[in-house]
């Protein structure tokens, strides 16, 4: 039967993906474009922002191949977040590369603030840690570096966006369309007063990024300009919904009141809930703002978690073997006191240490790939458990989780965090839950579903309880906080090994 359809994109780090979905809430049709990435230097991340653009359109022409979209009603965007790109408002121009989220080139710039005052004042506005992560660190250290970016800053030429506020520049008139940022998005930039929503006055001049610089605040549900180049669907077909990856997974998971969890398990992990006082917010967490669909937003705690699909990566190249093959390694092994603590980069939520070493410790002349492979499952379960842990202070201790992406497609990973964090795991059926739940948003301000009626979707997930006694777990995770200790302080006394369960 023929009825109204959702166009949602998914425009991610590795790639761009588009899915098609009808009124039931089903997916009917899906199309996908890989990308890229460079490192001209240690610790760079770069991406080619017309790569990404060209990228969108492949995806969405590979999604409506033998689909009629004269149906579609509406199109959502998800993306990645933090990632930056400078461009020229009146020519549409791209001045630099993106850089990435992951991209560290801005830690001396951190460092060259770094004061308990500047700590205070970025935390306290924008409800972040001053870390290179974000985009305001990475949109100065542009500035600093491009010559054409400054000079468009001065000419009041130049634009600063994030992914969301590139691609909607895409489908305006450049001449006289005006950019557009995404609340959500704009809230992990570092230039946000998130409790307020708006721009910082502070932290554009800590940064030094001018305000007109920046594209105008808008709600989730806009308004965004209408799509156009994306054949083929039809130029002007309205974009309803934008919402950072994140943000939209934890909407399609139907986690609509503080206390509901999830976690995004990728290259890192994202742990967010919702929070009904965000002002009682403590350490550890970051203050974000989930979504708006009304006239407040919805904020939320989120985590950060720099390496978990990284370092099974990792640690299945060290090992010579697949991810697959040594996660079925170490699911059928004891890691007998080993530990990999994956700070590469330094840690992320909830420690916020740039200074972490990466390390494995407690090996003996009995530990060999099977042990390894299980302390990688273990380095990702108990960095999601110490997030967890965080956002339950705040919200009430969390009874179950929602769990999405790659790796949580491992259900043996999957009852480890079980089984770690003490709680119920929803993992997710879905593959591309941030596309579903910006084209769950797409479709309740389309009006194909009333609230009611989008809380009532069917979301398919596998369920897993906990195995693990409670002296067990305590004694694991002990062993887990002392790694890392060890990681942070550099401490050389051997880390005791846990009790056998």
């Amino acid at each position: 039967m023929a009825g109204p359809l959702l166009l949602a994109i998914d425009q991610g780090t590795s790639g761009t993906k588009a899915i098609l979905v009808n009124a039931a809430g089903a997916i009917l049709a899906r199309g996908q474009a890989a990308l890229g990435e460079t490192h001209p230097q240690a610790g760079w991340v770069e991406q080619d922002p017309i790569a990404i653009w060209f990228s969108v359109q492949r995806a969405v022409s590979a999604c409506l191949d033998g689909q009629d979209a004269t149906r579609v009603v509406a199109v959502g965007l998800s993306n990645q977040r933090e990632s930056v790109v400078l461009w020229d408002r009146l020519t549409g121009e791209a001045l630099t590369p993106v850089v990435s989220w992951q991209d560290q080139r801005g830690a001396a710039l951190c460092d060259s603030w770094r004061s308990p005052e500047i700590e205070r004042l970025v935390r306290g506005r924008s409800g972040l840690p001053l870390d290179p992560m974000f985009s305001a660190v990475k949109a100065a250290w542009l500035l600093r570096h491009h010559g054409a970016a400054a000079e468009a800053a001065r000419d009041g030429r130049l634009v600063i966006g994030t992914i969301d506020a590139w691609l909607l520049s895409r489908f305006g008139d450049t001449t006289t369309g005006e950019p557009v940022m995404e609340i959500g998005n704009a809230s992990r930039t570092q230039l946000l007063h998130v409790a307020e929503a708006r721009w910082d006055a502070d932290l554009l001049a800590l940064f030094g990024v001018r305000e007109d610089s920046l594209p105008r605040l808008v709600r989730s549900t806009g308004p965004f300009p209408t799509s156009r180049g994306l054949a083929p669907l039809a130029d002007g077909t309205p974009v309803l919904a934008v919402m950072g990856d994140s943000h939209a997974a934890l909407f399609a998971h139907g986690a609509f009141t503080p206390g509901q969890v999830k976690a995004t398990y990728g290259t890192g992990s994202s742990v967010m809930g919702l929070l009904a006082h965000p002002e009682a917010l403590g350490s550890g967490a970051c203050l974000t703002i989930g979504w708006q669909y009304g006239d407040r937003p919805a904020f939320a705690a989120e985590g950060n978690i720099r390496a978990t699909g990284a370092a099974l990566r990792w640690m299945a190249n060290i090992l010579g073997m697949s991810v697959d093959a040594m996660a079925e390694l170490g699911a059928r092994s004891e890691s007998r006191g080993a530990v990999l603590v994956p700070g590469f980069t330094g840690l992320g939520a909830p420690w916020w240490d740039r200074d972490a070493v990466g390390l494995i410790t407690n090996v003996g002349l009995d530990t060999g790939p099977a042990q390894l492979a299980r302390a990688a499952m273990e380095a990702v379960v108990h960095q999601v458990a110490d997030v967890v842990d965080v956002i339950g202070s705040n919200v009430g201790r969390v009874t179950e989780l929602f769990t999405d992406g790659g790796p949580s497609r491992n259900l043996d990973l999957m009852q480890m965090q079980a089984d770690v964090l003490g709680c119920t795991i929803h993992r997710s059926e879905a593959a591309e839950l941030s596309a579903l739940g910006v084209a769950h948003m797409a479709g309740l301000a389309a009006g194909v579903w009333s609230w009611e009626a989008l809380s009532a979707l069917p979301r398919p997930h596998a369920t897993l309880a906990p195995h693990l006694d409670d002296i067990s777990r305590a004694n694991q995770r002990a062993h887990w906080q002392a790694a890392i200790d060890r990681a942070r302080s550099g401490i050389t006394r051997p880390v005791p090994v846990p009790e056998p369960a």
